[in-house]
């Protein structure tokens, strides 16, 4: 298991730390989450939210056609994982290996069963028994207090346009002068679109048929892709970032106007079959190659002073992480698109939990990838070049010195220095767990463009599915002035609100960075799950379960304590100084009034439902 016993200077005197095998981390964690699906998600589906069958759901009661249509068990699966597990469960881990391994593959497994499913499970299926509406509808219903219904519509707004743009900033920054990825990830678009129209028009209920074909156009786009950069047409698919930004304004506007069945589904769906194969054939390379974690356990930028998280191992860690352990964008989807489309509640916990660990599976493996590039290759990758000079010094005194990244960036050629975000890093990893199978040692260009099509694939669907979660949260809101808007079949409502959440979400990534946009994502998300949690807790104890509500009531205290903490550092740290620099004037401004908003809604929600609480577990008590 270990090997390669080598002295960090950083740690105390005569201390050693051992290389680790990946393995054991990845065989670990798929045993716990099988555990706990077999176990613990059985008992809260049975005695806490009462699944049946019976019960007709709103896709049988509302069926429209357009947003509420019912979807088969996996097909809705395929979506509803590719909508949630956008850029978090890749970028986070990686982003995170700062603080070396250990914190964060502990924190995304205990974190995606204790919060982060839970969170998933009791939300979807409180948005399903309300008829597939939003979380702000279901906060109106459960506490009765008109003003936790708006500035629960207020903060998940905000929250999802703070996600949008970070997760979009990642896959432009991946896809930036990439003609290959670009031309890959494009091609999805029409593949889904015919991939639609067979299964759901033309040959309707033929999934197989149209799995078949999509999984063959898709696998001979990334194939062909490597003689795009040499070809005629290569510079229809070679943008630069800002061209990039309005490009993916424009697939996000035209996946919310659409019917959901012609592209934001099949589009899903084949989205889904390609992260969970690849994330199976990157387990499986794991195992066969048995990579060595180089990344130590803890470095010493646990205390804070890292060049790529601007803080602290607590709460840092949390808040960079995200996705791979809870999300609040969750709750979005959880009580957006999907609950219009499932078929019957017995469906809910494979779709609902089974996504959420799949993700905090996909997120441990993003975080070995990681973990076995050389620490100093890591660093330069994720670290800005003009400022890598000056950080240089203190990563060779923690005893990073071996690097072999001119020897990568030749495989995979391209140059992948100060390709900041996480995305390059991570594809760079992947490809060399890939390309050390035997046999495939000479394929470390393809399986490099074929990872970041993965990841680009990862955020697009969650762009999608996102943008149109957006669009009803902004109906609903216009819809308290004129009635129309809240009708989310009426096509001027519909188009008029996409075209203002497009506008703003891609305003933050043709103006903002990752280090400006991702913590400001990290707690955001992270306060919409605490939102999310405490109305999941009144929702539970409304229905007479207050003995059971510790399920939701652990996770909201330490996600909520953890990231108020980030809130106000981030504010004070980060924020507030950027107000003091000219050029980042108008930008600090405008993520301490959101941040603001976010943490103000908070208080307001969980002082709304304390009453509720405290009444449901004095009965509780008296029984």
């Amino acid at each position: 298991m270990f090997e390669n016993r080598i002295f960090y200077p950083h740690m105390r005197r005569n201390s050693y730390f051992c290389f680790m095998n990946a393995m054991p981390l990845v065989i670990a964690a798929i045993a716990i989450f099988a555990l706990a699906y077999r176990f613990y998600f059985s008992f809260i589906a049975a005695k806490v939210l009462m699944i049946d069958d019976s019960r007709i759901t709103p896709s049988g009661r509302l069926y429209d056609g357009q947003n509420y249509y019912p979807m088969g068990k996996w097909v809705l699966f395929g979506h509803h994982f590719a909508a949630i597990a956008g850029a978090g469960p890749l970028v986070g881990p990686v982003l995170a290996c700062q603080f070396g391994y250990f914190p964060g593959f502990v924190w995304m497994v205990v974190g995606a069963v204790m919060a982060g499913s839970v969170h998933d499970l009791v939300i979807f299926t409180a948005s399903i028994r309300h008829d597939g509406k939003s979380l702000a509808e279901i906060v109106k219903a459960e506490t009765g207090k008109l003003t936790s219904s708006i500035t629960t519509l207020m903060a998940t707004f905000i929250i999802i346009v703070i996600a949008m743009a970070g997760l979009g900033l990642v896959v432009v920054n991946a896809l930036a002068e990439s003609s290959w990825g670009t031309f890959t990830i494009a091609s999805t678009i029409p593949i889904a679109l015919f991939m639609g129209v067979w299964m759901f028009k033309f040959r309707k209920g033929r999934v197989a048929e149209a799995t078949i074909m999509g999984v063959v156009l898709l696998s001979a786009a990334v194939i062909f892709g490597k003689f795009i950069p040499t070809s005629p047409i290569a510079s229809w698919f070679d943008f630069d970032a800002k061209t990039l930004t309005l490009l993916l304004a424009g697939y996000g506007f035209f996946a919310s106007v659409l019917p959901v069945w012609l592209l934001l589904s099949p589009r899903d769906y084949l989205s889904s079959i390609m992260k969970l194969g690849v994330i199976a054939m990157l387990a499986v390379g794991i195992v066969i190659v048995a990579p060595t974690l180089k990344m130590p356990a803890f470095t010493s930028f646990i205390g804070g002073g890292g060049p790529i998280i601007p803080g602290t191992l607590f709460p840092y860690l949390f808040i960079t992480i995200a996705c791979g352990a809870i999300s609040g964008f969750h709750a979005l989807i959880g009580s957006g698109t999907t609950p219009k489309m499932i078929m019957k509640e017995s469906h809910i916990k494979p779709i609902a939990v089974g996504s959420m660990l799949a993700e905090g599976l996909v997120s441990i493996m993003a975080l070995i990838a990681a973990a076995s590039l050389h620490p100093l290759d890591y660093f330069q990758i994720n670290v800005p070049v003009d400022k890598f000079a000056a950080v240089l010094p203190q990563l060779q005194a923690m005893g990073f010195t071996t690097t072999e990244l001119p020897k990568l960036a030749a495989e995979v050629g391209e140059n992948i220095a100060g390709r900041t975000g996480g995305a390059v890093s991570l594809a760079v990893g992947m490809a060399q767990i890939f390309s050390s199978i035997p046999g495939l040692d000479k394929l470390m260009s393809y399986w490099y463009h074929f990872a970041i099509m993965f990841e680009a694939l990862f955020i697009l669907t969650t762009i999608d599915a996102g943008t149109r979660v957006a669009r009803f949260i902004l109906q609903e809101i216009f819809g308290k002035a004129y009635k129309p808007f809240s009708r989310t079949d009426w096509l001027p409502g519909n188009l008029i609100c996409s075209g203002i959440v497009v506008f703003i979400w891609g305003y933050f990534i043709y103006t903002g960075s990752v280090s400006t946009i991702w913590p400001m994502f990290g707690s955001a998300n992270q306060l919409l799950a605490t939102i999310a949690l405490a109305v999941g807790t009144t929702w539970i104890i409304n229905r007479g379960k207050a003995k059971y509500a510790w399920v939701t009531i652990i996770p909201f205290l330490f996600v909520g304590i953890t990231t108020m903490t980030a809130g106000i550092m981030n504010i004070t740290g980060i924020y507030i100084p950027q107000i003091a620099v000219p050029q980042h004037h108008l930008r600090g401004i405008i993520n301490l009034v959101m941040t603001l908003v976010i943490m103000s809604s908070v208080v307001i929600i969980v002082w709304d439902a304390l009453p509720i609480w405290i009444r449901g577990i004095k009965k509780e008590m008296v029984k």
